[in-house]
């Protein structure tokens, strides 16, 4: 039955923060948690908003906002990915702070939860001007994180050059530090095997709940709205599984072909005209067709709320397998779930990344680099051990997989928060 008490705002959208509380507390009421103990573990340890002055190229002075929030550190340091875009809100930041809390215990992390973002369209800036964005930004916070306090990461419109700016931009204030951030280029700290973690991590729990349902790779066939890093990650390892990839959408159109899609040959096409559109290996289609492709997998891996009200109807997919952050309205979920649709939720999903940044920190903290292959043997290692307890939590306690993860989550970030006890 739909939880229409829940539906103050019809059905959404809700910023982050808000989906996020939505899950918390039905995983709450489950666990019967006391009142003050979820109002213990809602509320963010620290937020900081800040202003940042940046030359432009043309001499112009622009004033940006930006914001990190260090959600929880019961179980260790804070963690959470850096996002530039031009909707970042504090709302939001506040959300994703809090999905890397319960990500982070879920995937059993001796680490914490956290986020950033800065208000900026890196798409109308120079890579001069994202620079000096990124160092004035970690001028401002530099005192609020390090090594063994908050450990920033890519996100939405950051990479490898943003990480290397802002490690850099930390070791002038506080001595040279890689530890300090996660996701940097090899040649600087980082790891093996980080860019691609997250879509590797996708395509680990596609095939465990493929192999669950008696559901043959070679067979299957999989609709990916968002073709970025995520996006591009899963699709390649999926395809390389066996799966075939029909349809892929960014926000220009969606592409679509029944033999299924070059994963490779797209990206080149992307990177050369900045949009799947007109793709000469399918079909162009408006991009919000990806959501009602008939498929086995509908992998959204863009940004928040992408399924909603308005289009969660037209979903076909037999899983929806969430490979961005809050993509599926919780207004919406219980109505999915009564159409037989499975949901694998992202704190365990798209978890490969903070996987590999938690190698990388380690890497760091020690001064020693793993190969490759040992990066990749022990990210699967870890996905898989989780989606076994996700699994088995639902059915055990006759649950959707989200509500199962939040509940094994909750029950670590609780347990860790009271030993430590309040003073």
């Amino acid at each position: 039955m739909a939880e229409n008490n829940e539906n103050k705002a019809g059905f959404g959208p809700l910023n982050c923060f808000e989906s996020s509380n939505v899950t918390f507390e039905r995983a709450a009421n489950r666990l019967k948690l006391d009142h003050q103990v979820r109002e213990w573990l809602k509320i963010p340890f620290r937020e900081i908003k800040v202003h940042l002055p940046v030359v432009m190229d043309d001499g112009r002075l622009r004033i940006f906002e930006g914001y990190r929030v260090q959600h929880n550190n019961a179980r260790g340091p804070h963690k959470g990915g850096i996002r530039y875009h031009p909707e970042v809100s504090m709302d939001d930041v506040r959300g994703l702070a809090s999905w890397m809390s319960w990500k982070t215990a879920l995937l059993n992390l001796p680490l914490g939860g956290a986020k950033g973002g800065v208000i900026c369209d890196p798409k109308k800036m120079s890579a001069a001007e994202l620079e000096r964005l990124t160092r004035k930004y970690t001028q401002a916070i530099a005192m609020d994180i390090g090594p063994y306090q908050d450990i920033p990461a890519p996100d939405v419109n950051t990479g490898e050059n943003v990480m290397a700016w802002m490690m850099d931009e930390y070791s002038k204030i506080r001595s040279y530090t890689p530890a300090v951030v996660t996701g940097k280029p090899v040649d600087l700290g980082g790891t093996p095997g980080r860019k691609d973690a997250t879509g590797r991590g996708v395509a680990y729990i596609v095939g465990l709940w493929a192999a669950d349902s008696g559901i043959k790779m070679e067979e299957a066939t999989a609709a990916v709205q968002g073709f970025g890093n995520v996006g591009y990650y899963s699709a390649y390892h999926l395809a390389r599984a066996g799966c075939r990839i029909n349809a892929v959408s960014d926000t220009g159109a969606c592409i679509y072909n029944s033999e299924g899609l070059d994963v490779e040959a797209l990206l080149r096409h992307k990177r050369e005209t900045g949009t799947v559109s007109g793709f000469e290996g399918g079909q162009t289609l408006d991009k919000d067709e990806v959501f009602g492709m008939d498929c086995d997998f509908l992998i959204p891996s863009a940004l928040e709320n992408a399924i909603h009200g308005d289009n969660y109807r037209s979903i076909k997919a037999g899983a929806i397998i969430e490979a961005a952050n809050g993509p599926t309205c919780p207004l919406t979920e219980p109505w999915l779930l009564e159409r037989g649709i499975t949901i694998l939720p992202d704190i365990l999903v798209n978890s490969g990344g903070v996987v590999v940044s938690y190698f990388e920190w380690v890497q760091n903290l020690q001064q020693f680099r793993w190969a490759e292959k040992q990066v990749v043997r022990e990210l699967k290692k870890k996905m898989e051990a989780s989606y076994k307890c996700v699994v088995y939590k639902a059915k055990e306690d006759n649950q959707s997989h989200r509500i199962a993860s939040y509940m094994l989550a909750l029950n670590k970030v609780a347990g860790a928060a009271l030993t430590r006890g309040v003073h």
